[in-house]
């Protein structure tokens, strides 16, 4: 976003999930927990679902799903 690097820029980690379900399940998990949106989870491509959030410490993570 051509903001400088920190934890919460420039940087996501990936977190895989067995099926697109569980990644709406987790999805909502992380958000009831304090988490905030960075995109819904929903399909982004052929064959690729995921959901966005920030954690409490500002660290972008993304569940998905490829299938």
């Amino acid at each position: 976003n051509g903001e400088a690097a920190h934890p919460g820029n420039g940087m996501m980690s990936a977190l895989m999930c067995a099926s697109a379900a569980q990644v709406d399940s987790q999805y909502k998990l992380a958000l009831e927990l304090g988490g905030t949106d960075e995109g819904p989870a929903g399909q982004r491509g052929p064959g690729f679902y995921a959901g966005y959030f920030r954690d409490l410490d500002g660290n972008k993570l993304c569940f998905c799903h490829f299938g």
